[in-house]
């Protein structure tokens, strides 16, 4: 089955890599340290804000495809074609999908291409496409995360320019939103189909100061045919955000939003959801301690049944900047209400609204969901290019009265109203190599034991396992 997907990761992999060779980085400086001609931008997740202008340089090293990377539409060199792609084969293993209640052992090839072409007219104007093929091979049960095939992933106008001593940025169109650490608004980037959202963005920085406003309908995933994917007035995700920086680059945040949709289903309420969230953000970094600290508030109803829930993220570090490997002792801890109550007319589940697939661990074995997850971690970094990471996560219900949460945000069979608080525990082991510009290696390594409230619904211990390239070009 798997043998569909690797003649093109062959030829992708000979078109990405011919010719390679130590190129400057974006700030112009070779490894060495040398200052040289401008370097060539990163291969960034949002391909649209790499700018190839740099190209009408002839002194800047040239590298296999760069005739489409830059195709200028008369002098000046700011107005020109941009093409490229992004290539990403993941392999998985997992014997307890669900801790196996209702799924069975499962290995397969997750394949997700990307392809785009960007118009940029001058300083101001881009005009950007981008198209994505998303397809599992050899899965034994897969949805609309996983297969996606041939569908416009991203299309939209932006327009930047100076207004009242400050700049302002607009998209229309079909487009991503990434915010902070991405634990309740993401691009979705663990599961093979991204998150995308038709939409207005608009955004004013001056000085310290930004101001975020946008009104979207989130993407809703079909695979009948190809480009049948649409949105429609039912979902609707729309907000308002200020952002400052105080007490030098440190980042404190809010925003309001509003989340609706229909034929919203929980545990205690069935109907309409129309959520209110309040957050707040706080995060930076002071020698060699950063952290990130984020809470949510969640309001509204849910058919008639009222929205009273919340969360609470907590990711904190320190880095020995002077020891060998340069660790980083992290510690990341996070809440989230469940319904306390049954049948009281509240619902208090949280909604992590659109979570990041990998936020706990790529094995994503629970949602963000009546959770108490406590992570302590080390990271090292044995190279500039090489990242390890080691981590023990602990977990526990808030509530015993509700479910344990599998991933995104569903309820696990017959675990509300019984057992204990314990969820189980999980160790991960990661390592992230950037091998060349425009390539990366990743492999992670997950086991969750289950407690005995998964047990004793039919669950037992997770193994999961991962090796991913992503060719970038």
């Amino acid at each position: 089955m798997t043998r569909r997907g690797l003649p093109l990761v062959a030829a992708f992999f000979l078109a990405t890599t011919a010719g390679a060779q130590d190129v400057p980085d974006e700030k112009g400086t070779t490894n060495d340290g040398v200052v040289s001609t401008p370097g060539r931008p990163a291969i960034l997740p949002n391909r649209w804000q790499e700018d190839w202008s740099v190209l009408a340089n002839p002194a800047v090293t040239r590298q296999p495809g760069d005739s489409l990377k830059y195709l200028p539409l008369g002098p000046g060199g700011d107005h020109y074609l941009t093409f490229g792609a992004l290539l990403r084969e993941r392999v998985e293993t997992n014997n307890a999908p669900a801790f196996g209640i209702g799924r069975d052992d499962d290995t397969y090839l997750l394949q997700r291409l990307q392809v785009h072409a960007g118009l940029r007219w001058g300083a101001p104007w881009l005009a950007f496409v981008q198209l994505e093929d998303a397809r599992p091979f050899a899965k034994a049960s897969w949805g609309p995360t996983d297969r996606n095939r041939a569908d416009v992933r991203l299309a939209f106008l932006a327009w930047q320019g100076d207004v009242l001593g400050g700049t302002v940025r607009v998209r229309a169109g079909r487009q991503d939103f990434a915010l902070d650490l991405q634990r309740f608004v993401s691009l979705r980037d663990g599961p093979n189909v991204r998150q995308s959202f038709d939409a207005v963005w608009a955004n004013f920085e001056r000085g310290p100061w930004r101001v975020i406003a946008f009104v979207s309908h989130p993407v809703q995933y079909r695979d009948e045919h190809a480009f049948d994917d649409t949105s429609g007035s039912n979902d609707r995700f729309h907000m308002v955000r200020v952002e400052r920086h105080v007490f030098g680059t440190n980042e404190l945040s809010y925003y309001h939003a509003w989340y609706d949709t229909d034929g919203a289903s929980f545990l205690d309420a069935r109907g309409n959801e129309r959520r209110r969230v309040d957050d707040v953000r706080f995060a930076g970094q002071h020698g060699p301690l950063d952290w990130d600290v984020e809470g949510m508030r969640q309001r509204g109803r849910v058919g008639d049944t009222a929205i009273h829930a919340w969360a609470v993220g907590t990711r904190a570090g320190w880095t020995l900047t002077d020891a060998t490997w340069t660790p980083r002792i992290g510690m990341q801890v996070d809440t989230a209400s469940g319904d306390d109550h049954p049948g009281d007319g509240r619902v208090g589940t949280f909604n992590p609204l659109f979570p990041n697939g990998y936020y706990f661990s790529l094995a994503g074995y629970t949602g963000y969901a009546n959770l108490v997850h406590v992570k302590p971690s080390i990271t090292l970094k044995p190279s500039s290019t090489l990242t390890l990471l080691g981590a023990v996560g602990l977990q526990w219900r808030r509530t015993t009265r509700d479910a344990i949460y599998v991933q995104p945000n569903n309820a696990l069979v017959d675990t509300a109203g019984r057992g204990g608080k314990w969820t189980g525990m999980y160790g991960q082991l990661r390592l992230d190599w950037k091998w060349r510009p425009g390539i990366t290696f990743s492999i992670e390594g997950d086991h969750f034991r289950a407690g005995r409230t998964i047990r004793d619904a039919g669950g037992s211990d997770g193994n999961y396992g991962s090796v991913q390239v992503l060719f970038g070009w």
